[in-house]
């Protein structure tokens, strides 16, 4: 069995930005990628098989292709049926931590098959999933993930009746005392930044914000320094 490439995917709580490669040119990724490293923390990668999510995107041969050209935490959403099928693979490409959806119903295999790799594991929900979904497993996974928009394609506006159910999770986090990061993706900006921290989240994924800026490294900072004044 395949382990995971041990990655500090850095303190707990503190702010950290995943660009979302969804949005880059896949014809210059490396380049890309390197734009917005000095900004970053972590590089969110989308997975999507076209029958859990109405796109097909990038799958392990797309990972390993970026870990030979980044030193960042990967960060891998998997918006497919099948994830267990799949950790394997996307161990063995470099990945250190995948996220699987809260729709799926039972993951009590997948998440245990995810710790037996070295990865990390998270616990995705889209924007009409209730938050009894995510407590179910809340103290099994290591991040949650809470879509502010529906999975399949980026450039989506940001839905705000989102944020009670982010609010909710990061109260469970805290009363529980859990090692659980809390991160969401889905329109965020900097306008929108600033609603998701007040919320709770620590984690933040753009896309269209960050890769179709001018300059993408100075849109990533500027979105650190939105989400920095947030927590304050």
């Amino acid at each position: 069995m395949t382990m995971a490439t041990a990655i500090d995917p850095g303190p707990l709580g503190v702010i950290k930005i995943a660009p979302s490669v969804l949005a880059a040119d896949f014809g210059m990724l490396a380049e890309a990628v390197a734009k917005v490293t000095p900004g970053s923390d972590w590089l969110h990668v989308d997975v999507m098989d076209g029958h859990f999510v109405p796109n097909i995107s990038l799958g392990p041969p797309v990972v390993s292709s970026l870990r030979r050209h980044t030193d960042l935490y990967l960060d891998c959403h998997l918006m497919i049926t099948d994830p267990g099928e799949y950790l394997e693979p996307f161990a063995r490409a470099g990945a250190q931590g995948v996220t699987v959806h809260a729709e799926l119903g039972d993951l009590d295999h997948v998440i245990a098959e995810a710790r037996a790799l070295g990865l990390r594991i998270g616990l995705a929900a889209n924007p009409d999933t209730e938050f009894e979904a995510i407590d179910r497993y809340l103290d099994a996974v290591d991040l949650v993930l809470c879509m502010t928009v529906f999975p399949g394609f980026g450039g989506q506006a940001f839905m705000a009746e989102v944020l009670p159910k982010i609010s909710a999770v990061a109260t469970a986090i805290d009363e529980r005392g859990l090692a659980v990061e809390l991160e969401v993706d889905g329109g965020i900006d900097l306008e929108t930044t600033p609603l998701v921290v007040a919320a709770g989240a620590t984690i933040l994924v753009a896309g269209s914000a960050i890769f179709g800026a001018s300059d993408p490294l100075a849109a990533t900072n500027s979105i650190r320094s939105a989400a920095l004044a947030a927590a304050r």
